[in-house]
Order: structure tokens, then sequence, then C-alpha cells
């Protein structure tokens, strides 16, 4: 394994939620890529793990109490922040990031946080309904604003039964994938670049309560757009309606019907880079009624006429002003990469990043997934990862691309 984080001082924070158990696996990931943990453990924190576990697998003391005088003694809440490289907070509770946006400095994470002047990297973790609230989507935008930087939270089920949505927190490697890229950002091969992505869904309605969709997240789009702009490119997402929150460092545009998203995508060019993600709806009804359809007892089942909406892959890959690199997905259920081979010819792409939405595939709607590159030299196949890792591989290969010269 890769020694990302060699000799890197990684200070971790464990949060007080349910995910506090994977935050001990975290510690494992980080030391075998090469850091040195030193743990902060909350008063949460330890009522679902133990710091006798978090200090056996960090080799060392865990810090809990802002007034002990012996850790004080020992290290002190200024040293802490000063003598690590980066601090991670995993889980990152709706409350710890109401106090971090808050500044507040009651107890020894708080403090360790506002004397902090290193990288600091949020995994957040909370109910949906906590993670959808206006407040924590307040808070997150004053920490991004504040030069905070976040990993997830992931979408699936929760530990409540019966409960989901998006507020899982995320796995330990991807936190790990992302808290190396955060420390070694190296050159930036994208900046000075303009990029439009789309992702997510369409919603084309049929009446004012119904409409024709799928099940497309748009998760792995936004990871797309996160990826393009840690690499320095300036991105425009174009997302239907989701439930996640805009990424940092992205100018996102929110439409509905596939006709709008076009219309945004027009309005992001020219471009050099365009990765069409989202799952756009294929037919819309062609006129929608004003008024809800009724179901009526002994009524004929009404019919609906569809019309074909605009295909925006091949509009933006035939159209001018044409990006340098424009790269669509092909979602299937069966002939995979046959199915995206036909399609890379008929629409005018650079490439197709064809994945499997059958349910055995998993892709639609979950946070791992298994894609094929496939362009006029081949096919490219990449294990099954996340959709975080796919995005900051198909961001590098998308940077080598337009640096590679002309014939």
């Amino acid at each position: 394994m890769a020694k990302e984080l060699e000799g890197r001082r990684i200070l971790l924070v464990i949060g007080g939620g349910i995910a506090a158990y994977k935050s001990l696996d975290l510690i494992r990931r980080l030391a075998e890529r090469g850091a040195t943990v030193r743990v902060v453990m909350t008063a949460g924190a330890q009522a679902f793990v133990t710091p006798l576990a978090a200090g056996a697998l960090a080799g060392g003391r865990v810090y809990s109490e802002l007034f002990s005088r012996e850790d004080e003694q020992d290290v002190g809440h200024i040293r802490l922040a000063r003598e690590a490289d980066a601090i991670v907070v995993a889980p990152a509770t709706a409350d710890r990031m109401a106090r971090m946006a808050a500044g507040m400095a009651d107890d020894l994470a708080g403090a360790v946080l506002l004397a902090a002047r290193v990288p600091v990297l949020l995994a957040p973790a909370m109910n949906p309904a906590m993670w959808a609230h206006s407040a924590t989507r307040r808070n997150r935008e004053r920490l991004a604003a504040d030069g905070i930087a976040f990993v997830g939270p992931d979408a699936g089920e929760m530990a409540e039964r019966g409960e989901a949505g998006t507020g899982r927190m995320s796995e330990p490697a991807e936190i790990a994938d992302a808290l190396a890229a955060l420390l070694s950002p190296g050159e930036k091969p994208l900046a000075g670049r303009r990029a439009v992505v789309t992702a997510g869904p369409t919603h084309e309605p049929i009446d004012p309560v119904r409409y024709i969709a799928n099940r497309s997240s748009g998760r792995q789009g936004f990871a797309i757009a996160e990826a393009l702009a840690g690499l320095g490119a300036d991105v425009t997402l174009v997302a239907g309606p989701v439930s996640l929150a805009d990424p940092p460092g992205v100018s996102t545009v929110h439409v509905e019907r596939a006709e709008e998203m076009l219309a945004a995508v027009r309005a992001a060019l020219p471009v050099d880079i365009a990765v069409m993600v989202a799952a756009v709806a294929d037919w819309r009804v062609e006129s929608d009624t004003p008024q809800k359809i009724k179901k009526r007892e002994g009524e004929a089942v009404p019919s609906l006429t569809l019309a074909e909406n605009p295909d925006i892959l091949k509009t933006i890959a035939t159209g001018t002003p044409r990006p340098a690199f424009v790269a669509g997905f092909a979602a299937e259920t069966e002939h995979v990469i046959e199915h995206a081979r036909a399609k890379l010819a008929r629409k005018g792409a650079d490439l197709i990043v064809a994945n499997d939405v059958s349910a055995e595939g998993g892709a639609m709607g979950g946070v791992r997934n298994t894609v094929h590159l496939v362009d006029a030299n081949g096919t490219q196949s990449w294990p099954e990862m996340s959709k975080a890792e796919i995005a900051a591989r198909l961001a590098e290969v998308i940077a080598k691309r337009l640096d590679a010269p002309t014939t």
C-alpha cells in the first residue's frame, strides 16, 4: 500500500455519534499509510467507543479533558493543534459543526480546532433530517468559507431502524484518501481550465404532483465536479433534483427538467471540459396538465403522449463551441461495454464511462461503482471503488488527456 501519509502527524478528533466505531478503523487506515495518529475524544464519543481501544490502535494516550492538569502539562491544547500536520474530525456531528461555526471552545476538541493553523477535514455523520436542516446547511457553508474541507456524508441505511438517506459517515478508506489529497495537493494541472458537469436525475412533470424520473442520486456527478475543482478547474455543476449539499469550490446551478439542464449547460459555455453524468429522462410528457389528473372509478386509464427530450451529450459534443474534451456516462443494465461503444460513436464524445445500473450492479443511488472507460483506443475497466475514488481518478485522466499533444 502506498505511504501517502508517510511522516505526517494527524490529530483525530472523534465526535459523539454512533459512527465513532468507524473511527477505530480510520486510525488503522491512517497508520497503514504512514501517519502518526494522536486522538482527542469528546465526552459523547466515549459513550460509543473507549479511550483504551482508540489508544491501543493509535499507540499512545488519548486526550479528552480541556482542564486536565496532566494533559495540559504533557502537551496542552495549543500544542496538540500546532504539532499536527492536519486535523480530522470523524464523526463530525451536527452539534460539533455548529460549535465550530460559532467559534466555541468549551471543550478540548473545540479549543484544539479553534487554535488550529493546519488543514482541517470534517467527515459529517448524522440523521438525514439533521443533515438537510437549514441550520446545518448554513453551518457547512460557513465552515467551507472558513477553509474547512469536507468528505461525505454518504447516502444509505442509518443506524436507526427504518431510517435512510444522506448522513452516513464516509468509509474510513475514503476519508484517508481525502486527507491524502488535502495534504498533497501537488500541482493544479487544470488551473485556468473551465469545466461543466451535469449530475442527478431530471424530473419531467406529468401534472402538479407527478413526474417522470429515475433513481439517480447525483453522487457520482457531484464527486466529479469536486474532483475537477480540486485539480484547479473552474467548475459549473448543473444539478437535477437531489438531496446533496453543493460541493465546495464549485458553482452549482439547480434545475429540474432536461430542457432547463441543456439551457444551463449552454449558458456555461465556452468550457474546456464537459462531463455529462446526469441521468437525463429520455422522454417528457408532450403537454403536462395544470391540474392533478384524477383517478375516476369506471373511467379508462389516462394516456400520456410522450415527446423526446433533447440529447444534451450529443448537442454539446457536436455543437459550437465544442469543449476540448467531452465525456458522457452510459447507464446500462446489459451488454454494458457494447452499448457504450455504440454510444461513443453515436454521440461524438471523446470518452464514455459505462456502468451497470441493474439491481445487481448497485450503482444507481449507491455509494460505490464499477466503471469501464470506453474511447477510440479501447476499453479500460476499473475495479469497484467508491464514487469519490472514481471521480479522483477520472479527473486525473481528463487532465492528462488535455495535456497530451495533438497529432
